[in-house]
C-alpha cells in the first residue's frame, strides 16, 4: 500500500509541473491521458497568454547564498532589558544540475567556518503552479556575537557590540504549505525556480498552513559574566531573561499576496509577503522557578517575505531572490524575536529542447 501511494504522489507532483512547463502545441489528446492525469492537468492549467511554459528539459546552474540570522531577547517586565544576537554571515557558493523541476547541487562555505561549532542549515522549497511547500532545518551553532544591549542603569551599549558569545543556541524546524489561487496567469516558479516565463504582469493571493519547532538554550550566567568583563560596575539580569531553555512548538495558518511586475521584456521583479496567525505552546526552565518549570500557551503573528529580480529568455537566466522569515514569540515574563533567512545570487543556462517545441532565436 505505501508504494501504491508512493507512486501516486510522484505522479501527482509530476503531472503539476508538466502542465507548467507544457504548452498547447505539444499537449496530447485529453482522451489519450489517464483520468489522474487529466484531473491534475485540469486543475492546474496555466494562461499561455501569462505565462511561458519552460521549452527544455535540462538546465545548469551557478549560485551564490549569503546566510544570515538575527536573534533579540527581551524581559517584558517594569525593568526591561534587551539582547541582539547575531552570528558571522555564510557565504555559500556552488553549482546546481537540474531536470525539468528537480534541482541538486552542491555548495561550500568560503568563510571556512569551523565546524566544531555544530552549525547546520537546511532549507529547501518547491515551486509548483498552485502549489507551493517550504521544508527547513536550522541549528545555529555557538559562534554568536552581541549586536546590541539595553540594561538600563546607564550603561553604554557600544561597550559590549561585536561581543563574541558561545552561550546561545537555537534550533528551527518546521514546514510550510500554501495555495496559490491565481495559479492560471501568475507564476511563482517564474520568481524562483525559471522553470516559466511571466509575460504579462499579475499578482495572485495565496493561503496555508504550517508547523515548526523551536529550541532556545540561554546561559544567562555566561551571558552576566561575559558583559563583566566590558565594564567595572555589577551586572544583573533581568528575572525574565535568567532562563535555561525554551522549546515551543507552534502550528500556523497564513495569508499572503504575491505580484509579478514584468517591467521589461524577458525582465520581471517578485514581491510576496504572507502572514501567520501562530498558535504557540511552549515549556521552559528558569532560574527562579523549580524543576517544574513553566508551561503556557498563546497566538502571535510570524512573516515571511519572498523577492527576486530575473531575467530569462529560456536559455539563459540570471538573477537574485530573498527569503526572509520572522518569528515572534511574546509572552508576560519575556519576548523573543527571530529574523533569518538567505539572499541567491545566481547564472544558468537552459539545454535539451522538450519534443513540440522549435528552436528560437534569443
Amino acid at each position: 500500500m505505501r508504494k501504491v501511494w508512493l507512486v501516486i504522489v510522484l505522479m501527482v507532483l509530476t503531472e503539476m509541473q508538466a502542465v507548467a512547463s507544457d504548452s498547447v502545441e505539444v499537449e496530447k489528446p485529453k482522451k489519450e491521458l489517464s483520468w489522474l492525469r487529466r484531473t491534475i492537468r485540469g486543475f492546474s492549467y496555466i494562461d499561455t497568454n501569462y505565462v511561458e511554459p519552460q521549452h527544455y528539459n535540462w538546465s545548469v546552474m551557478v549560485q551564490g547564498t549569503y546566510n544570515y540570522d538575527y536573534y533579540r531577547l527581551s524581559s517584558t517586565g517594569s525593568n526591561r532589558q534587551t539582547v541582539t544576537f547575531a552570528p558571522a554571515p555564510t557565504i555559500k557558493f556552488g553549482p546546481y544540475f537540474g531536470w525539468r523541476w528537480i534541482f541538486a547541487g552542491y555548495t561550500f562555505d568560503v568563510n571556512h567556518v569551523d565546524v566544531s561549532k555544530l552549525k547546520q542549515e537546511f532549507d529547501f522549497s518547491i515551486y509548483a503552479a498552485q502549489l507551493g511547500a517550504d521544508i527547513y532545518y536550522r541549528r545555529t551553532g555557538s559562534d554568536y556575537k552581541i549586536r546590541d544591549v539595553n540594561l538600563g542603569n546607564g550603561m553604554e551599549k557600544e561597550r559590549f557590540e561585536d561581543l563574541p558569545f558561545d552561550g546561545l543556541n537555537v534550533g528551527i524546524t518546521g514546514f510550510n504549505i500554501y495555495y496559490i489561487f491565481n495559479h492560471q496567469r501568475f507564476s511563482y516558479p517564474a520568481a524562483f525556480a525559471q522553470s516559466t516565463m511571466q509575460k504579462i504582469s499579475c499578482g495572485s493571493w495565496m493561503a496555508g498552513f504550517g508547523y515548526m519547532r523551536n529550541s532556545l538554550d540561554f546561559d544567562y550566567e555566561k551571558m552576566q559574566q561575559v558583559l563583566q568583563t566590558r565594564i567595572s560596575q555589577p551586572v544583573k539580569l533581568d528575572s525574565g531573561l535568567m532562563f535555561n531553555s525554551v522549546k515551543y512548538y507552534n502550528i500556523n495558518a497564513s495569508v499572503g499576496y504575491a505580484y509579478n511586475w514584468v517591467f521589461a521584456p524577458r525582465f520581471l521583479f517578485c514581491s510576496s509577503l504572507s502572514l501567520a496567525l501562530a498558535y504557540k505552546k511552549s515549556r521552559g526552565m528558569t532560574a527562579d522557578e523549580d524543576k517544574t518549570g513553566f508551561d503556557f500557551n498563546n497566538f502571535n503573528i510570524d512573516g515571511i517575505g519572498r523577492f527576486a529580480l530575473v531575467f530569462n529568455n529560456n536559455r539563459w537566466y540570471a538573477g537574485a531572490s530573498a527569503i526572509v522569515r520572522a518569528l515572534n514569540y511574546r509572552k508576560s515574563r519575556f519576548a523573543a524575536n527571530n529574523i533569518f533567512g538567505s539572499l541567491n545570487f545566481y547564472v544558468g543556462y537552459n539545454f535539451g529542447l522538450r519534443s513540440g517545441y522549435k528552436k528560437k532565436k534569443t
